[in-house]
Protein backbone atom coordinates (compact mmCIF):
# COMPACT_ATOMS: atom_id res chain seq x y z
CA UNK A 1 0.00 0.00 0.00
CA UNK A 2 1.35 3.39 -0.25
CA UNK A 3 2.43 5.70 1.90
CA UNK A 4 -0.28 6.82 4.09
CA UNK A 5 0.65 10.63 3.28
CA UNK A 6 0.24 9.43 -0.40
CA UNK A 7 -3.57 8.86 -0.12
CA UNK A 8 -5.92 10.76 -2.02
CA UNK A 9 -9.43 12.14 0.13
CA UNK A 10 -12.28 12.21 -2.28
CA UNK A 11 -14.00 11.92 0.99
CA UNK A 12 -16.43 14.74 -0.14
CA UNK A 13 -17.35 13.18 -3.23
CA UNK A 14 -20.03 11.74 -1.56
CA UNK A 15 -22.36 12.87 1.34
CA UNK A 16 -22.76 10.82 4.04
CA UNK A 17 -25.68 10.17 6.30
CA UNK A 18 -27.23 7.71 8.96
CA UNK A 19 -29.27 5.43 6.97
CA UNK A 20 -30.75 4.09 9.73
CA UNK A 21 -33.18 7.05 10.16
CA UNK A 22 -34.89 5.83 7.09
CA UNK A 23 -36.79 2.76 6.00
CA UNK A 24 -36.06 0.85 2.88
CA UNK A 25 -37.95 1.66 -0.02
CA UNK A 26 -38.31 -1.57 -2.58
CA UNK A 27 -40.98 -0.13 -4.95
CA UNK A 28 -38.70 0.24 -7.84
CA UNK A 29 -35.44 -1.39 -6.43
CA UNK A 30 -33.44 -2.78 -9.57
CA UNK A 31 -35.27 -0.68 -12.21
CA UNK A 32 -32.04 1.18 -12.53
CA UNK A 33 -29.30 -0.82 -13.92
CA UNK A 34 -26.25 1.43 -13.78
CA UNK A 35 -25.02 4.99 -12.83
CA UNK A 36 -23.02 6.93 -16.14
CA UNK A 37 -20.75 9.39 -15.67
CA UNK A 38 -23.35 12.03 -16.81
CA UNK A 39 -25.40 11.51 -13.55
CA UNK A 40 -22.32 13.61 -12.31
CA UNK A 41 -22.71 16.17 -14.69
CA UNK A 42 -25.12 19.06 -13.92
CA UNK A 43 -28.69 18.14 -14.24
CA UNK A 44 -27.55 14.44 -13.11
CA UNK A 45 -30.41 13.28 -11.38
CA UNK A 46 -28.94 10.17 -9.49
CA UNK A 47 -25.35 11.49 -8.23
CA UNK A 48 -27.61 14.34 -5.86
CA UNK A 49 -29.19 11.16 -4.38
CA UNK A 50 -26.17 9.05 -3.62
CA UNK A 51 -25.27 9.05 0.34
CA UNK A 52 -22.10 7.27 2.05
CA UNK A 53 -23.77 5.47 5.16
CA UNK A 54 -22.29 6.92 8.46
CA UNK A 55 -20.68 3.81 9.06
CA UNK A 56 -18.83 3.78 5.73
CA UNK A 57 -14.90 4.78 6.23
CA UNK A 58 -13.32 7.60 5.06
CA UNK A 59 -12.87 7.66 1.30
CA UNK A 60 -9.19 8.30 1.38
CA UNK A 61 -7.60 4.71 0.74
CA UNK A 62 -6.39 5.37 -2.88
CA UNK A 63 -2.77 6.65 -3.62
CA UNK A 64 -2.99 8.71 -7.25
CA UNK A 65 -1.93 6.22 -9.62
CA UNK A 66 -4.68 3.79 -8.04
CA UNK A 67 -7.19 7.07 -9.07
CA UNK A 68 -5.62 7.25 -12.58
CA UNK A 69 -6.02 3.25 -13.22
CA UNK A 70 -9.78 3.26 -12.76
CA UNK A 71 -10.38 5.95 -14.83
CA UNK A 72 -7.85 4.70 -17.77
CA UNK A 73 -10.22 1.48 -17.31
CA UNK A 74 -13.25 3.71 -17.86
CA UNK A 75 -11.98 5.68 -20.63
CA UNK A 76 -10.78 2.31 -22.42
CA UNK A 77 -13.48 0.72 -22.06
CA UNK A 78 -12.15 -2.45 -19.46
CA UNK A 79 -14.17 -4.02 -17.06
CA UNK A 80 -15.07 -2.17 -13.72
CA UNK A 81 -16.74 -4.28 -10.93
CA UNK A 82 -20.65 -3.51 -10.04
CA UNK A 83 -21.11 -1.21 -7.58
CA UNK A 84 -23.43 -1.97 -4.82
CA UNK A 85 -26.53 0.24 -3.90
CA UNK A 86 -29.33 0.27 -1.43
CA UNK A 87 -32.56 2.43 -1.59
CA UNK A 88 -34.00 3.92 1.71
CA UNK A 89 -37.20 6.31 1.49
CA UNK A 90 -35.00 9.08 0.60
CA UNK A 91 -31.68 8.36 -0.75
CA UNK A 92 -29.36 5.58 -2.63
CA UNK A 93 -26.71 4.71 -0.31
CA UNK A 94 -23.37 3.08 -1.46
CA UNK A 95 -22.90 -0.09 0.06
CA UNK A 96 -19.48 -1.12 -2.29
CA UNK A 97 -17.86 1.40 -5.10
CA UNK A 98 -17.15 4.17 -3.02
CA UNK A 99 -13.99 4.78 -4.26
CA UNK A 100 -14.92 4.11 -7.62
CA UNK A 101 -17.90 6.58 -7.40
CA UNK A 102 -16.26 9.27 -6.21
CA UNK A 103 -12.84 9.11 -8.36
CA UNK A 104 -15.06 9.96 -11.25
CA UNK A 105 -17.01 12.73 -9.69
CA UNK A 106 -13.63 14.24 -8.80
CA UNK A 107 -12.51 13.57 -12.49
CA UNK A 108 -15.75 15.40 -13.74
CA UNK A 109 -15.04 18.16 -11.09
CA UNK A 110 -11.40 18.40 -11.33
CA UNK A 111 -11.90 17.75 -7.20
CA UNK A 112 -8.94 15.14 -6.07
CA UNK A 113 -9.34 16.70 -2.34
CA UNK A 114 -9.00 20.47 -2.62
CA UNK A 115 -11.67 22.06 -5.08
CA UNK A 116 -14.44 23.47 -4.59
CA UNK A 117 -16.82 20.88 -3.35
CA UNK A 118 -13.83 19.60 -1.21
CA UNK A 119 -13.22 23.22 0.37
CA UNK A 120 -16.54 23.51 1.05
CA UNK A 121 -17.15 20.30 3.06
CA UNK A 122 -13.80 20.41 5.12
CA UNK A 123 -15.06 23.85 6.27
CA UNK A 124 -12.31 25.44 4.34
CA UNK A 125 -10.03 24.51 6.08
CA UNK A 126 -7.72 21.86 4.36
CA UNK A 127 -3.72 20.54 5.15
CA UNK A 128 -0.73 21.32 2.42
CA UNK A 129 -0.46 17.67 2.71
CA UNK A 130 -3.78 17.02 0.91
CA UNK A 131 -3.51 19.93 -1.24
CA UNK A 132 -0.28 18.37 -2.81
CA UNK A 133 -1.62 14.91 -3.17
CA UNK A 134 -4.12 16.65 -4.65
CA UNK A 135 -2.19 18.23 -7.29
CA UNK A 136 0.01 15.27 -8.12
CA UNK A 137 -3.06 13.11 -9.02
CA UNK A 138 -4.51 15.80 -10.67
CA UNK A 139 -1.10 16.41 -12.97
CA UNK A 140 -1.43 12.17 -13.41
CA UNK A 141 -5.11 12.27 -14.66
CA UNK A 142 -4.44 15.35 -17.01
CA UNK A 143 -1.26 13.60 -17.99
CA UNK A 144 -2.59 10.01 -18.65
CA UNK A 145 -6.47 10.17 -19.31
CA UNK A 146 -7.19 14.03 -19.71
CA UNK A 147 -9.55 16.30 -18.33
CA UNK A 148 -12.88 15.55 -18.32
CA UNK A 149 -13.92 19.02 -20.00
CA UNK A 150 -11.54 17.87 -23.06
CA UNK A 151 -14.04 14.74 -23.50
CA UNK A 152 -17.01 17.63 -23.72
CA UNK A 153 -15.51 19.63 -25.68
CA UNK A 154 -14.05 16.93 -28.43
CA UNK A 155 -17.96 15.95 -28.04
CA UNK A 156 -19.30 19.08 -29.24
CA UNK A 157 -16.46 19.47 -32.17
CA UNK A 158 -17.77 18.40 -35.04
CA UNK A 159 -14.25 18.31 -36.91
CA UNK A 160 -12.68 15.45 -34.73
CA UNK A 161 -12.30 12.20 -36.79
CA UNK A 162 -14.77 9.52 -36.53
CA UNK A 163 -12.62 7.17 -34.07
CA UNK A 164 -11.97 9.90 -31.75
CA UNK A 165 -15.71 10.32 -31.48
CA UNK A 166 -16.18 7.00 -31.44
CA UNK A 167 -14.02 6.83 -28.37
CA UNK A 168 -15.47 10.42 -26.84
CA UNK A 169 -19.04 9.28 -27.21
CA UNK A 170 -18.20 5.73 -25.30
CA UNK A 171 -16.64 7.69 -22.86
CA UNK A 172 -19.38 9.91 -22.40
CA UNK A 173 -22.24 7.40 -22.23
CA UNK A 174 -20.48 4.62 -20.51
CA UNK A 175 -22.34 3.85 -17.42
CA UNK A 176 -21.13 0.92 -14.30
CA UNK A 177 -23.63 -1.71 -13.73
CA UNK A 178 -25.52 -1.26 -9.78
CA UNK A 179 -26.18 -4.28 -8.12
CA UNK A 180 -28.80 -4.12 -5.43
CA UNK A 181 -29.39 -4.69 -1.95
CA UNK A 182 -32.85 -6.13 -0.50
CA UNK A 183 -34.20 -5.68 2.82
CA UNK A 184 -33.53 -2.97 5.49
CA UNK A 185 -30.79 -1.12 7.28
CA UNK A 186 -29.92 -3.94 9.18
CA UNK A 187 -29.53 -6.14 5.95
CA UNK A 188 -27.63 -2.86 4.26
CA UNK A 189 -25.30 -2.84 7.02
CA UNK A 190 -24.60 -6.60 7.39
CA UNK A 191 -23.92 -6.58 3.80
CA UNK A 192 -21.12 -3.83 3.59
CA UNK A 193 -19.29 -5.03 6.54
CA UNK A 194 -19.45 -9.20 4.59
CA UNK A 195 -18.32 -7.50 1.71
CA UNK A 196 -15.55 -5.42 3.55
CA UNK A 197 -14.52 -8.85 4.97
CA UNK A 198 -13.43 -9.98 1.48
CA UNK A 199 -11.27 -8.43 -0.95
CA UNK A 200 -9.54 -4.96 0.55
CA UNK A 201 -10.58 -5.80 3.88
CA UNK A 202 -11.53 -3.16 6.52
CA UNK A 203 -8.08 -2.84 8.59
CA UNK A 204 -9.14 -4.11 12.66
CA UNK A 205 -9.00 -0.33 13.77
CA UNK A 206 -11.42 0.53 11.03
CA UNK A 207 -13.55 -2.05 11.67
CA UNK A 208 -13.63 -1.68 15.16
CA UNK A 209 -14.21 2.76 14.71
CA UNK A 210 -17.14 1.41 12.15
CA UNK A 211 -19.01 -0.86 14.53
CA UNK A 212 -18.57 1.22 17.43
CA UNK A 213 -19.27 4.51 15.63
CA UNK A 214 -22.25 5.88 18.05
CA UNK A 215 -19.86 5.17 20.97
CA UNK A 216 -18.27 8.89 22.48
CA UNK A 217 -14.63 8.05 21.76
CA UNK A 218 -15.38 6.85 18.21
CA UNK A 219 -17.90 10.40 17.54
CA UNK A 220 -14.59 12.00 19.77
CA UNK A 221 -11.94 10.99 17.31
CA UNK A 222 -13.98 11.87 13.76
CA UNK A 223 -14.41 15.08 15.01
CA UNK A 224 -11.06 16.27 16.34
CA UNK A 225 -9.60 14.64 13.13
CA UNK A 226 -11.21 17.04 11.24
CA UNK A 227 -11.36 20.03 13.67
CA UNK A 228 -15.29 19.88 13.51
CA UNK A 229 -15.91 19.92 9.88
CA UNK A 230 -16.83 17.61 7.83
CA UNK A 231 -19.31 15.24 8.13
CA UNK A 232 -21.34 15.73 11.06
CA UNK A 233 -21.42 12.53 13.02
CA UNK A 234 -22.74 14.31 16.35
CA UNK A 235 -25.71 16.17 13.98
CA UNK A 236 -28.30 13.84 15.64
CA UNK A 237 -27.56 15.77 19.12
CA UNK A 238 -29.09 19.16 20.15
CA UNK A 239 -27.64 22.23 18.46
CA UNK A 240 -25.80 22.97 22.19
CA UNK A 241 -24.16 19.55 21.99
CA UNK A 242 -23.32 19.46 18.60
CA UNK A 243 -21.70 23.36 18.88
CA UNK A 244 -19.90 22.43 22.41
CA UNK A 245 -18.27 19.11 20.30
CA UNK A 246 -17.22 21.34 17.62
CA UNK A 247 -15.79 23.94 19.60
CA UNK A 248 -13.16 20.97 22.02
CA UNK A 249 -12.66 19.04 18.77
CA UNK A 250 -11.39 22.33 17.23
CA UNK A 251 -9.52 23.34 19.83
CA UNK A 252 -8.04 19.92 20.39
CA UNK A 253 -6.77 19.31 16.73
CA UNK A 254 -4.81 22.70 17.12
CA UNK A 255 -3.36 21.90 20.29
CA UNK A 256 -2.19 18.19 18.47
CA UNK A 257 -2.12 18.55 15.22
CA UNK A 258 -0.47 22.29 14.85
CA UNK A 259 1.81 23.77 12.98
CA UNK A 260 1.54 21.18 9.70
CA UNK A 261 4.68 18.98 10.22
CA UNK A 262 7.42 19.41 7.06
CA UNK A 263 10.05 17.30 5.95
CA UNK A 264 13.10 17.85 6.59
CA UNK A 265 12.59 19.34 10.03
CA UNK A 266 13.17 23.12 10.06
CA UNK A 267 11.82 24.27 12.99
CA UNK A 268 10.96 23.68 16.74
CA UNK A 269 7.46 24.29 16.41
CA UNK A 270 6.23 20.94 16.02
CA UNK A 271 2.77 19.49 16.41
CA UNK A 272 2.45 17.03 19.62
CA UNK A 273 0.54 14.23 17.49
CA UNK A 274 2.33 14.24 14.99
CA UNK A 275 1.21 14.49 10.61
CA UNK A 276 -2.01 15.26 9.70
CA UNK A 277 -2.41 12.18 7.37
CA UNK A 278 -6.24 10.88 8.50
CA UNK A 279 -5.00 7.32 9.39
CA UNK A 280 -1.97 7.74 11.04
CA UNK A 281 -3.66 10.65 13.28
CA UNK A 282 -6.83 8.58 13.90
CA UNK A 283 -4.61 5.45 15.36
CA UNK A 284 -2.91 8.34 17.67
CA UNK A 285 -6.04 10.08 18.56
CA UNK A 286 -8.24 6.38 19.30
CA UNK A 287 -5.45 5.38 21.34
CA UNK A 288 -5.11 8.74 23.17
CA UNK A 289 -9.00 8.83 24.04
CA UNK A 290 -8.95 5.19 25.51
CA UNK A 291 -6.14 6.34 27.87
CA UNK A 292 -8.23 9.24 28.64
CA UNK A 293 -11.21 6.68 28.94
CA UNK A 294 -9.00 4.75 31.46
CA UNK A 295 -9.27 7.44 33.95
CA UNK A 296 -8.33 5.20 37.37
CA UNK A 297 -8.23 2.07 35.69
CA UNK A 298 -4.94 0.14 35.22
CA UNK A 299 -5.78 -0.59 31.48
CA UNK A 300 -7.38 1.25 29.11
CA UNK A 301 -10.77 -0.18 27.52
CA UNK A 302 -11.70 -1.58 24.34
CA UNK A 303 -12.92 1.02 21.66
CA UNK A 304 -16.71 -0.62 21.62
CA UNK A 305 -16.83 -1.76 25.50
CA UNK A 306 -18.66 1.31 26.27
CA UNK A 307 -22.66 1.86 25.73
CA UNK A 308 -23.87 4.30 22.88
CA UNK A 309 -24.10 7.47 23.29
CA UNK A 310 -27.12 8.61 22.55
CA UNK A 311 -27.40 12.82 23.68
CA UNK A 312 -23.76 13.70 22.77
CA UNK A 313 -23.03 14.15 26.79
CA UNK A 314 -20.96 11.68 26.77
CA UNK A 315 -18.74 12.83 23.68
CA UNK A 316 -18.42 16.17 25.50
CA UNK A 317 -17.51 14.90 28.84
CA UNK A 318 -14.66 12.82 27.17
CA UNK A 319 -13.83 15.71 25.06
CA UNK A 320 -12.89 17.48 28.06
CA UNK A 321 -11.32 15.34 29.65
CA UNK A 322 -8.65 14.71 26.67
CA UNK A 323 -8.51 18.91 26.87
CA UNK A 324 -7.37 18.62 30.17
CA UNK A 325 -4.64 15.99 29.75
CA UNK A 326 -3.66 18.38 26.12
CA UNK A 327 -3.42 21.82 28.15
CA UNK A 328 -1.31 20.03 30.86
CA UNK A 329 1.10 18.91 28.03
CA UNK A 330 1.30 21.46 25.88
CA UNK A 331 -0.42 25.24 25.97
CA UNK A 332 -0.31 28.34 27.94
CA UNK A 333 -3.42 27.41 30.52
CA UNK A 334 -1.99 27.52 34.15
CA UNK A 335 -1.32 23.85 34.82
CA UNK A 336 0.65 23.51 31.32
CA UNK A 337 4.23 21.87 31.86
CA UNK A 338 4.60 23.15 27.98
CA UNK A 339 6.38 20.06 27.04
CA UNK A 340 8.64 20.28 24.02
CA UNK A 341 7.92 18.11 21.34
CA UNK A 342 11.43 17.78 19.92
CA UNK A 343 12.24 16.12 23.46
CA UNK A 344 9.28 14.15 24.64
CA UNK A 345 7.68 12.69 21.14
CA UNK A 346 9.82 12.69 18.24
CA UNK A 347 12.65 10.51 17.17
CA UNK A 348 16.47 11.57 17.17
CA UNK A 349 15.98 11.83 12.94
CA UNK A 350 12.65 13.60 13.84
CA UNK A 351 10.02 11.25 12.91
CA UNK A 352 7.19 11.42 15.43
CA UNK A 353 7.18 8.91 17.60
CA UNK A 354 3.63 7.33 18.21
CA UNK A 355 4.90 5.24 21.41
CA UNK A 356 7.03 8.13 22.60
CA UNK A 357 3.85 10.66 22.67
CA UNK A 358 1.44 8.11 23.83
CA UNK A 359 3.74 7.06 26.94
CA UNK A 360 3.92 10.62 28.08
CA UNK A 361 0.42 11.16 27.49
CA UNK A 362 -0.61 7.79 29.41
CA UNK A 363 1.30 8.74 32.08
CA UNK A 364 -0.34 12.35 32.75
CA UNK A 365 -3.40 11.24 32.05
CA UNK A 366 -2.68 8.14 34.56
CA UNK A 367 -1.21 11.07 37.69
CA UNK A 368 -4.52 13.68 36.58
CA UNK A 369 -6.89 10.68 36.91
CA UNK A 370 -5.43 10.01 40.35
CA UNK A 371 -5.11 14.09 41.28
CA UNK A 372 -1.16 13.01 42.12
CA UNK A 373 -0.10 16.55 42.42
CA UNK A 374 3.20 15.16 43.78
CA UNK A 375 4.20 13.60 40.58
CA UNK A 376 4.38 16.56 38.63
CA UNK A 377 6.26 18.77 41.34
CA UNK A 378 9.06 16.47 41.89
CA UNK A 379 8.59 16.06 37.42
CA UNK A 380 9.66 20.05 37.31
CA UNK A 381 11.74 19.47 40.11
CA UNK A 382 13.53 16.87 38.10
CA UNK A 383 12.77 18.35 35.03
CA UNK A 384 16.42 19.47 33.87
CA UNK A 385 18.17 16.69 34.53
CA UNK A 386 15.32 14.16 32.85
CA UNK A 387 15.30 16.05 29.77
CA UNK A 388 19.12 16.51 29.81
CA UNK A 389 18.94 12.27 29.73
CA UNK A 390 16.26 12.48 26.85
CA UNK A 391 18.69 14.86 24.64
CA UNK A 392 21.86 13.39 25.40
CA UNK A 393 20.52 9.45 25.29
CA UNK A 394 18.08 10.07 22.35
CA UNK A 395 19.68 7.24 20.06
CA UNK A 396 19.96 5.13 22.54
CA UNK A 397 16.33 5.63 24.20
CA UNK A 398 14.89 5.51 20.61
CA UNK A 399 16.49 1.83 20.43
CA UNK A 400 15.35 0.52 23.54
CA UNK A 401 11.89 1.32 22.54
CA UNK A 402 12.27 -0.57 19.40
CA UNK A 403 13.92 -3.17 20.49
CA UNK A 404 10.57 -3.96 22.42
CA UNK A 405 7.29 -5.61 20.81
CA UNK A 406 5.16 -3.15 19.42
CA UNK A 407 2.86 -3.96 22.37
CA UNK A 408 4.93 -2.94 24.73
CA UNK A 409 6.38 0.31 23.71
CA UNK A 410 4.05 2.77 24.73
CA UNK A 411 4.16 1.40 28.49
CA UNK A 412 8.02 1.15 28.01
CA UNK A 413 7.84 4.87 27.88
CA UNK A 414 5.87 5.75 30.24
CA UNK A 415 7.69 3.58 32.66
CA UNK A 416 10.93 4.98 31.26
CA UNK A 417 9.99 8.75 32.08
CA UNK A 418 8.40 7.71 35.89
CA UNK A 419 11.47 5.99 36.72
CA UNK A 420 13.43 8.94 35.77
CA UNK A 421 11.49 11.08 37.47
CA UNK A 422 11.90 8.70 40.63
CA UNK A 423 15.27 8.28 40.61
CA UNK A 424 16.97 11.47 39.47
CA UNK A 425 14.18 13.52 42.53
CA UNK A 426 15.94 10.70 45.27
CA UNK A 427 19.31 12.13 44.18
CA UNK A 428 20.50 9.40 41.64
CA UNK A 429 22.62 9.51 38.52
CA UNK A 430 21.27 7.45 36.04
CA UNK A 431 23.76 5.48 33.52
CA UNK A 432 23.20 4.04 30.43
CA UNK A 433 22.62 0.36 31.99
CA UNK A 434 19.99 1.94 34.13
CA UNK A 435 18.08 2.84 31.31
CA UNK A 436 18.65 -0.37 29.48
CA UNK A 437 17.62 -1.99 33.07
CA UNK A 438 14.35 0.28 32.97
CA UNK A 439 13.22 -0.81 29.30
CA UNK A 440 13.43 -4.10 30.73
CA UNK A 441 16.08 -5.30 28.19
CA UNK A 442 18.63 -6.03 31.11
CA UNK A 443 21.43 -8.40 29.80
CA UNK A 444 20.15 -8.33 25.64
CA UNK A 445 22.42 -7.18 23.79
CA UNK A 446 21.52 -4.22 21.27
CA UNK A 447 22.31 -3.29 17.88
CA UNK A 448 23.31 -0.03 16.46
CA UNK A 449 21.54 1.72 13.47
CA UNK A 450 23.46 1.56 10.19
CA UNK A 451 24.96 4.43 8.90
CA UNK A 452 24.37 5.94 5.79
CA UNK A 453 26.09 5.24 2.22
CA UNK A 454 24.58 7.87 0.25
CA UNK A 455 26.86 11.10 -0.38
CA UNK A 456 23.59 13.25 -0.05
CA UNK A 457 21.94 14.07 3.01
CA UNK A 458 18.83 12.79 3.05
CA UNK A 459 15.35 13.86 5.18
CA UNK A 460 16.15 12.17 8.24
CA UNK A 461 19.97 13.24 8.37
CA UNK A 462 18.95 16.89 7.81
CA UNK A 463 16.53 16.92 10.39
CA UNK A 464 18.63 15.72 13.01
CA UNK A 465 21.05 18.31 12.74
CA UNK A 466 18.40 20.78 12.92
CA UNK A 467 17.41 19.14 16.09
CA UNK A 468 20.38 18.63 17.97
CA UNK A 469 21.81 22.12 16.89
CA UNK A 470 18.23 24.14 17.46
CA UNK A 471 17.62 22.50 21.18
CA UNK A 472 21.44 23.36 22.17
CA UNK A 473 20.31 27.44 22.04
CA UNK A 474 16.88 26.52 22.98
CA UNK A 475 15.13 29.01 25.48
CA UNK A 476 15.25 27.29 29.27
CA UNK A 477 12.70 27.71 32.29
CA UNK A 478 13.69 30.27 34.50
CA UNK A 479 12.50 27.99 37.44
CA UNK A 480 13.24 24.70 36.47
CA UNK A 481 15.93 25.03 33.92
CA UNK A 482 13.88 22.88 31.55
CA UNK A 483 13.50 23.36 27.95
CA UNK A 484 10.72 26.00 26.64
CA UNK A 485 8.37 25.61 23.73
CA UNK A 486 7.97 29.21 22.66
CA UNK A 487 5.25 29.14 20.33
CA UNK A 488 2.89 26.97 22.31
CA UNK A 489 3.59 27.34 25.95
CA UNK A 490 5.15 30.42 27.92
CA UNK A 491 4.53 32.37 30.88
CA UNK A 492 5.85 35.58 32.03
CA UNK A 493 7.06 35.61 35.65
CA UNK A 494 7.77 38.06 37.53
CA UNK A 495 10.90 37.61 39.42
CA UNK A 496 10.16 39.83 42.05
CA UNK A 497 6.01 38.91 42.35
CA UNK A 498 3.70 41.84 42.04
CA UNK A 499 2.66 40.37 45.93
CA UNK A 500 6.31 42.13 47.00
CA UNK A 501 6.27 45.16 45.14
CA UNK A 502 7.68 43.63 42.03
CA UNK A 503 7.23 45.76 39.00
CA UNK A 504 6.18 45.00 35.37
CA UNK A 505 9.37 46.31 34.11
CA UNK A 506 11.88 44.64 31.52
CA UNK A 507 14.71 43.78 34.38
CA UNK A 508 11.65 42.27 36.44
CA UNK A 509 10.65 39.42 34.04
CA UNK A 510 11.84 36.06 33.48
CA UNK A 511 10.10 33.09 30.79
CA UNK A 512 8.95 30.25 32.37
CA UNK A 513 6.80 27.32 31.98
CA UNK A 514 3.03 27.53 32.85
CA UNK A 515 3.07 24.81 35.75
CA UNK A 516 6.51 25.94 36.72
CA UNK A 517 5.57 30.22 37.62
CA UNK A 518 2.02 28.98 39.18
CA UNK A 519 2.54 25.92 40.91
CA UNK A 520 6.42 24.97 41.62
CA UNK A 521 7.34 29.01 42.16
CA UNK A 522 4.43 29.05 44.60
Amino acid sequence: MAGRSNLVNLDAMIAREDFAASGADTSDVGSIPSISVRDFTAGGLIGPALRKPDFQRETNHWAPDQVVSLLECFVNNDLIPSVILWKSSSFLFVIDGGHRLSALRAWIQDDYGDGHISQRYFGYEISAEQKKTAERTRTLVNQTVGTWKRYEAAGADESISPTERAKVTSVIARALPIQWVHGNADKAEGSFFMINTKGTPLDDLEESLLKSRRKAPSIASRAIIRAGKGHRYWSKFSEEIANKIESLAKQLHSVLFDPELKRPIKTLDLPLGGPKGVRTALAILIELLMYVERGQAKTAPKLDSSDDDLDGNATVDLLKRTVRLANRMSGNDKGSLGLHPALYFYGPTGRHSGPMFMGTASLLAEKLANNNDTFFKNFSLARSRVEKILFERKDLIATLIQKNISTRRVATYAALLEQLVQRISSGDTITEQDLVKMCGLEGKILVGTATSSSKDFDDDAKSEVFITQALKGALKCSICDGYLDPEKSISYDHIVRKADGGLGAVENCALSHPYCNQSVKN
